[in-house]
């Protein structure tokens, strides 16, 4: 029995998907169960999922709701039902893991906490660039390869670094906030059980954070892992993103944050008892 659940969200994104099974195709751990979380995409994608089950060494498994607009959170509860695992990665179908990813998630797991990683974010030109060969011989994750192609050099390219040593000194300097990524972040299942999953009651605009401060209300805390476990976020527009959502989406975390509230009505025990 494989030893993690990878849960990858994706909708109608087929070049995209196909970009980040080709990462998970070249993990130096490959003992892991991959669920694809799909919020009702179109057959494409059924049929890439289906190109790629022999690469893998257990069957990828396809999680799949009808379209009815941006329903992320119901899916991923689906999906966290699905995983046979105790552990579960969190990622999207739009983020390119590096070869160590999944062993970093591993190396790093701990009771009582999740993992909280980042991401190096691409523009257009240097997402579409990205070739399979590109990502199975790893130049996409060199610095150097990714200013030959197109990207503007800043300071974010020390995310890239493969000196565990200087990560783990950045992991520790940072001032970012040791936060539940959608994009990256890695728990045990029974943690997410107990908070009732993802609300959804929540539309797209921090729906992973809120989940992620309902598990520290229940004693789960943040580890900082966002220069040891890495992947390139393919750029892509965002057309399901509405101020309204956002308000709607703050004033619920708020509410939580000042009651505390560590399990949501409205979560994945609707689905522990029946087929999702």
């Amino acid at each position: 029995m494989s030893t993690i659940s990878i849960i990858l969200t994706t909708y109608n994104s087929e070049t995209w998907l196909e970009k980040v099974l080709w990462g998970y195709t070249m993990q130096s751990y490959n003992d892991f169960e991959l669920i694809i979380a799909d919020d009702g995409s179109k057959n494409e994608t059924k049929n890439l999922i289906e190109k790629f089950q022999s690469e893998f060494k257990n069957p990828i498994i396809h999680v799949w709701q009808k379209d009815e607009g941006f329903q992320k959170t119901k899916i991923l509860n689906k999906a966290i039902i699905k995983a046979s695992c105790e552990y579960i990665l969190f990622s999207d179908g739009d983020c390119i893991p590096r070869n160590d990813f999944v062993a970093t998630h591993l190396k790093h797991q701990i009771k009582g906490s999740f993992l909280s990683g980042g991401y190096f974010k691409l523009n257009d030109f240097v997402s579409n660039s990205i070739s399979e060969i590109d990502i199975k011989n790893q130049s996409c994750f060199n610095s150097k390869w990714l200013l030959e192609n197109g990207l503007k050099w800043n300071f974010k390219l020390i995310k890239l670094t493969k000196n565990i040593f200087f990560a783990y000194f950045m992991n520790w300097i940072t001032p970012t906030k040791k936060t539940f990524n959608g994009h990256n972040t890695s728990c045990f299942k029974k943690d997410l059980i107990a908070v009732n999953g993802f609300n959804e009651d929540m539309k797209y605009g921090g729906l992973d954070r809120e989940i992620g401060e309902r598990l520290f209300h229940n004693n789960i805390r943040g580890k900082q892992i966002r220069y040891s476990a890495i992947c390139l976020h393919l750029n892509h527009n965002r057309s399901y993103a509405t101020k309204d959502n956002w308000l709607n989406n703050n004033n619920i975390r708020k509410h939580n944050k000042q009651h505390k509230v560590i399990a949501v009505q409205n979560g994945l025990s609707k689905y522990l008892n029946n087929e999702a």
